[in-house]
C-alpha cells in the first residue's frame, strides 16, 4: 500500500473527453479473456497485455495498472433462448450473439515487481478507487469505433414524395392487363406518378429487362417518381417506388393518394412482380455463391502460423480478405514481422500507439503469422461439430487506415479493390522516409502508352500504377454453343434467368489470355488533337508495361454500368490458368526511325478543360435577378444538378471573396461520389477530378473527356526521348521476368461491390486455403474461375 501511496501522482481520474483502451491490448491482440489478463495503465489509460506491459512501463515510467482477467461462467445447457424481435446482433432484443459469458476480476498492480492489492477495497486511496471505477464505468475506445450492431437499410422518405405534382388528364389505370406505352413489354412495368404513362424498366447488360422507356421519360420531362406494377398490395410500404434524381428505391407516405388519383384502388391488388431489392437479393442467391464459400463441403479446418483467421467487424470481410492475401507477400511479411519485432514498432510509436500505422501493421502481422492466435477454440462449430478458431478482430488497424477516409471509417460493405489501393497508398506515405523499406512497392509497375498519329509521329505517356485493370470481352467467350442452347431453352421456357436454378444457368467461359490480348490491343482514339496535323483526328492507342512487379494483382472488370450509370455485374467465368506469361507486353519504347509529336497544345484545347454550365439553369437563375457569372458558378459547383440546387448554392456562397472572380479550371467542386465512378472504371482518381472539372460534374462527358484527351489522363507522365532507359522514378521499381504464379484470390459475391461477401483463397505451403473471416480451412476446389482480384507472384528466372 505504502508503494501504491508513493505513484500517486502517476495516477489519473479520467476525463470525458479522455479515450479508454479496456478491451484489448494496443500491442497485441490479448483481452482481459487471455492467460495473463490486461492490464490497463493508469496515467495514459492504454492496455497491455502480460508480456508488453512492461515495454510500456519501461517508456513511460507509469508503474499503476488496473489488471482485469475474465473467466467463463458455468451456464446451464438447459437456458431459453429468447426469440429476437430486432433484425439485430449483440443487442437487446437481437440475435443471440452465441458467445459465453465471462466473470470479471480486477487487481492494482504496481511494476516492476507486479505488486498486486486486490479491488474493490476500502484500503485502498479515494483518488485510486475514483480513477478505477470511472474506468469501469466508461465505454470502452474500442467499442465506441465498432458498431454494435448490424441492421438492414431502410429506404427513406424521398422529398419528391411530400411536392408532387400530379397532371389532371384524365388517364385511369385498369387493375391489370398493363403494357408499355412505347413497346410490347408487359412485365417489369413502371407507372410514373405524375402523368400516369406506363412504360418499361431499365435494359440489363445481358439483354434482359426492358427497353429503358420510363427512365427516357424521366429524361425527357422531369417526372421524379415511379411505381412498379405488380408491387403494388394492400401493403403499400412493400411497394416499389423509385426516385430517378435520387437514383434510388425510395418510401412515398402519400402513395394511397398519389395512386387514387389515377383511379387505382391499392387495397385489391395482388402481387404479381419482384421489387428491385427482391430481384437483387434473388440474384445473389442464384449465383454460385455456394462454390465460392465452398460450402456443404467438410473442410479441414488448419491451426498455426500464417492460418489465422480475421474477425468479421460487421461488413469488414472486404478487409479481411485483402489483408490475408497481402501478408502472404514476402514484403509484407517481411516489413511488419520478420524483419521488425513488437517491441521496436512499440518504441518507435508515438505516445498512443493505437493511432500508428507501423504500429497496427505489425501488431496485424504478429497476430496473423505468429500462430499465437490461430487456435482451436473451446466451442466447436455449431453447424459442422468441427474445431474452429475465435480469430482476431482488425479493429484498432481498421480505425487507422480509415482515417482518412471517410467510407472505410464506416461499417458499410465496401470495394475490396478501393481498400487494396487505399492501403498501398497509406504504406507508401508512412515509409516516404526510407523508401527501401517500403513494401507496396512490390506491387508498383511502369506502364506505357504509345500513341501513332495518322502523321506517323507518336507520343509515348508512362504512369505508374498496382493492379492490372482487365476489361473481359464476353464474345471472347469458349462455349458459344452450350451458351446459345442455353438462351434458346430459357426462351422455351419463358423464363428470366433468376427464375433458374445455379446448376441450370450457363456462364459465358471467357479465358484471362483473352482478356489481356485487349489491354494491349490496338485501340482508336476518335478526336485526337494533333499538335503535328493541327487539327482533331483519329489516333492508334498501344499499351505495354515498363517494368514487371514483384507481385501482380490483375482487377477483373466484372462490374459494367447499364443506361443511367447503374452499376451491374457481369455474370461470367474467367479461366486463370496457374501460371501466366505476360513478357511479351513489355514496352519496346521509342524506337530507331520514330518522330516524337510536337509538345505544343493549342489555346482552344486548353479551353476546352474549362468547366461548363447548363445553360438553361443559368438562364433561369438569371431571370431572378442573380448576376449572369454567379449563376454560372452556382450551375457548376452543383455539377448541373438542377435550379433549386444552383439556388441553395448561390444564396449560401453569396458573401465569398471569390464570388465575382472569373471562372477558372479549379472552381468546380467534385462530387466524391461521380470521383468514386469513374475510379471504379479503372481511373485514376487524379484523372477523375480533372475530367469532371472538365465537364461540368457529367460523368458520361467525363469519360468522353478522359478518351477523348489521352494527354491527361495519366499522373505521372513522362515523355520518353531518344535515350530509352529506364526514368529516375522507374529504376526505382522492381523488374524481373514476366512469368508469374497464381497464389491468391479475393472473389465478390453479390451484385455490387458496396455489398455481398468477399472471400480469399491463398496457395499457402502448396495447398489451398480458405479465409472466409474467421474461417480457415483447407480448399477442395478454389474457384479459380470466379476471382474479382488475382494475384500473381514473379517466378524467378
Amino acid at each position: 500500500m505504502e508503494l501504491l501511496r508513493s505513484n500517486l501522482s502517476r495516477v489519473r481520474i479520467p476525463e470525458p473527453t479522455n479515450r479508454i483502451y479496456k478491451h484489448e491490448c494496443c500491442v497485441t491482440f490479448d483481452t482481459p479473456r487471455s492467460e495473463g489478463g490486461l492490464f490497463v495503465d493508469m496515467n495514459s489509460f492504454l492496455a497491455f497485455g502480460r508480456d508488453c506491459v512492461t515495454w510500456n512501463y519501461e517508456k513511460t515510467g507509469n508503474p499503476v495498472y488496473l489488471h482485469i482477467k475474465q473467466t467463463p461462467k458455468l451456464v446451464s445447457e438447459d437456458r431459453p433462448l429468447k426469440k429476437p424481435t430486432l433484425l439485430a446482433i449483440g443487442v437487446e432484443g437481437g440475435f443471440d450473439s452465441g458467445e459465453p459469458e465471462y466473470e470479471d476480476s480486477y487487481s492494482i498492480v504496481v511494476l516492476p515487481d507486479f505488486v498486486s492489492l486486490p479491488f474493490p477495497s476500502v484500503e485502498l486511496p479515494e483518488k485510486v478507487r475514483l480513477a478505477v471505477d470511472t474506468v469501469l464505468r466508461s465505454e470502452g475506445a474500442e467499442r465506441k469505433e465498432q458498431l454494435a450492431a448490424w441492421t438492414a437499410d431502410k429506404k427513406q422518405v424521398s422529398e419528391y414524395t411530400l411536392k408532387l405534382q400530379q397532371v389532371n388528364n384524365g388517364v385511369v389505370i385498369p387493375p391489370s392487363g398493363w403494357k408499355c406505352a412505347k413497346c410490347d413489354k408487359r412485365d417489369n412495368l413502371w407507372l410514373n406518378l405524375t402523368d400516369g404513362m406506363i412504360l418499361c424498366g431499365r435494359r440489363n447488360w445481358d439483354g434482359s429487362g426492358g427497353n429503358n422507356h420510363a427512365i427516357d421519360h424521366y429524361k425527357e420531362t422531369g417526372y421524379p417518381l415511379a411505381v412498379k406494377l405488380g408491387t403494388i398490395t394492400a401493403d403499400l410500404e412493400a411497394a416499389d417506388v423509385f426516385s430517378y434524381p435520387e437514383d434510388e428505391s425510395v418510401l412515398d407516405p402519400l402513395l394511397a393518394q398519389h395512386l387514387a388519383f389515377f383511379g387505382i384502388d391499392f387495397s385489391s391488388m395482388q402481387k404479381t412482380e419482384m421489387t428491385t431489392a427482391e430481384r437483387e437479393l434473388d440474384q445473389n442467391t442464384n449465383f454460385d455463391w455456394n462454390r465460392i464459400q465452398e460450402s456443404g463441403k467438410d473442410l479441414e479446418p488448419v491451426f498455426g502460423p500464417g492460418y489465422t483467421g480475421l474477425v468479421n467487424l460487421g461488413n469488414s470481410c472486404y478487409l479481411a480478405a485483402t489483408m490475408q492475401v497481402v501478408f502472404s507477400t514476402c514484403s509484407f511479411n517481411s516489413r511488419y514481422f520478420s524483419d521488425q519485432s513488437l517491441k521496436e514498432a512499440f518504441e518507435k510509436a508515438p505516445a498512443d500507439p493505437t493511432v500508428d500505422l507501423n504500429m497496427q501493421l505489425t501488431k496485424l502481422g504478429y497476430g496473423l503469422l505468429s500462430g499465437k492466435y490461430s487456435i482451436p477454440a473451446q466451442e466447436k462449430d455449431a453447424a459442422t461439430g468441427d474445431a474452429k478458431q475465435e480469430g482476431i478482430p482488425p479493429q484498432m488497424f481498421k480505425s487507422v487506415i480509415a482515417a482518412s477516409h471517410p467510407e472505410f471509417s464506416s461499417m458499410r460493405q465496401q470495394d475490396a479493390l478501393e481498400f487494396f489501393l487505399h492501403l498501398l497508398d497509406q504504406v507508401e506515405r508512412a515509409n516516404n522516409v526510407i523508401p527501401e523499406l517500403d513494401p507496396s512497392r512490390s506491387f508498383k509497375f511502369g506502364v506505357e502508352d504509345r500513341i501513332l498519329c495518322p502523321s506517323g509521329k507518336v507520343l509515348y505517356n508512362r504512369r505508374h500504377d498496382y493492379i492490372l485493370s482487365l476489361t473481359i470481352p464476353l464474345h471472347e467467350a469458349t462455349n458459344k454453343d452450350e451458351l446459345e442452347a442455353f438462351k434458346n431453352r430459357k426462351a422455351a421456357k419463358g423464363l428470366e434467368g433468376n427464375d433458374m436454378s445455379s446448376e441450370e444457368v450457363v456462364r459465358p467461359r471467357v479465358p484471362l489470355e483473352a482478356c489481356l490480348a485487349t489491354f494491349s490491343s490496338p485501340e482508336e482514339i476518335h478526336e485526337f488533337y494533333s499538335t503535328s496535323l493541327k487539327t482533331k483526328t483519329t489516333a492508334i492507342k498501344t499499351t505495354g508495361f515498363t517494368s514487371f512487379p514483384d507481385y501482380l494483382v490483375l482487377h477483373m472488370r466484372k462490374f459494367v454500368m447499364e443506361e443511367g450509370w447503374v452499376p451491374k455485374k457481369l455474370d461470367v467465368y474467367i479461366d486463370v490458368p496457374d501460371i501466366i506469361d505476360i513478357s511479351h507486353m513489355r514496352s519496346k519504347g521509342l524506337q530507331p526511325g520514330e518522330e516524337l509529336l510536337p509538345d505544343d497544345v493549342p489555346e482552344e484545347e486548353m479551353a476546352s478543360v474549362k468547366p461548363v454550365a447548363n445553360e438553361e439553369i443559368v438562364a433561369q437563375l438569371v431571370s431572378m435577378g442573380f448576376n449572369h457569372l454567379q449563376c454560372e458558378k452556382a450551375a457548376i459547383n452543383t455539377s448541373n444538378v438542377g435550379v433549386e440546387e444552383a439556388m441553395n448554392w448561390l444564396l449560401s456562397h453569396m458573401d465569398d471573396p471569390d464570388i465575382d472572380a472569373p471562372i477558372s479550371q479549379g472552381t468546380s467542386a467534385v462530387d466524391e461520389s461521380k470521383v468514386a465512378t469513374l475510379v471504379s472504371f479503372g481511373f485514376s482518381e487524379e484523372v477523375a477530378q480533372k475530367a469532371l472539372k472538365a465537364s461540368g460534374g457529367d460523368v458520361e462527358r467525363a469519360t468522353d473527356w478522359i478518351f477523348n484527351n489521352p494527354n491527361a489522363s495519366v499522373s505521372d507522365m513522362d515523355v520518353t526521348s531518344n535515350n530509352t532507359a529506364p526514368t529516375p522514378t522507374d529504376s526505382a521499381l522492381p523488374d524481373g521476368g514476366g512469368k508469374y504464379r497464381l497464389f491468391g484470390i479475393i472473389s465478390h459475391m453479390g451484385t455490387s461491390t458496396h455489398c455481398g461477401h468477399y472471400v480469399a483463397h491463398i496457395l499457402k505451403d502448396k495447398r489451398w486455403v480458405i479465409f472466409n473471416d474467421n474461417k480457415v480451412g483447407i480448399s477442395t476446389n478454389p474457384p479459380k474461375d470466379m476471382g474479382y482480384l488475382y494475384f500473381f507472384q514473379r517466378l524467378q528466372d
